[in-house]
């Protein structure tokens, strides 16, 4: 090789091995995509997204399940949704779903408002539940009569809900979006009809 294209070579090596080296060594900014859904698939990103405590951060959830014997439980999901903060690594809960069945009807709670058309079930600012179709428990490895999806959110005095009926309002919405949501997705992976 004529040596005035020697130094063109080696320029030209060094940075065919820095393109290599790049691919292998990806950059730290680039992360893996966020789920889009969360709790056991009953809730989407974005309607989880509806309850904040005003700290921001990013969303998140812990999922847990487990299957009682006897008189407990035959179906028990549970998730809390998070955020975490960019200055922290620690998550704050922001609010809790628990997927369960019921042996006997959970009834409506005092000043709850009913989830609407096609929904059994009920909402408070802080908590609200829905029952899934006749046949999900059993869908879901349960003989009890009832599965039911409950929201159980951040509690306020009745005082400080009493002195702001907007609060209130957009607090009733949030909950029935949640527990609405949950239960339409749940009976739709469990394969036990609409609600």
């Amino acid at each position: 090789m004529d040596k005035k294209w020697l130094p063109l070579t080696v320029v030209l090596g060094v940075a065919g091995a820095a393109v290599v080296t790049a691919t292998f060594w990806p950059d730290d900014e680039k992360k893996a995509p966020l789920p889009q859904t969360l709790c056991h698939g009953a809730l989407s990103r974005q309607t989880a997204e509806l309850i904040d405590d005003g700290k921001g951060g990013e969303i998140s959830a812990e999922e847990w399940e487990s299957k009682g014997k006897g008189s407990d439980y035959a179906v028990f999901k549970a998730c809390s949704v998070q955020r975490v903060d960019r200055d922290s690594d620690y998550p704050r809960d922001i609010f809790k779903l628990i997927i369960a069945d019921e042996r006997h009807d959970p009834g409506s709670r005092k000043d709850s408002v009913p989830l609407g058309a096609g929904f059994k079930g009920w909402a408070l600012p802080e908590e609200a539940k829905a029952w899934l179709p006749a046949g999900c428990a059993a869908r879901m490895g349960s003989t009890a009569q009832y599965l039911t999806v409950t929201f159980i959110g951040p509690s306020k005095k009745d005082e400080e809900q009493k002195k702001d009926s907007a609060d209130r309002d957009t607090a009733i919405r949030n909950s029935s979006a949640i527990v609405r949501e949950a239960a339409t997705n749940l009976a739709r992976l469990a394969g036990c009809g609409g609600t």
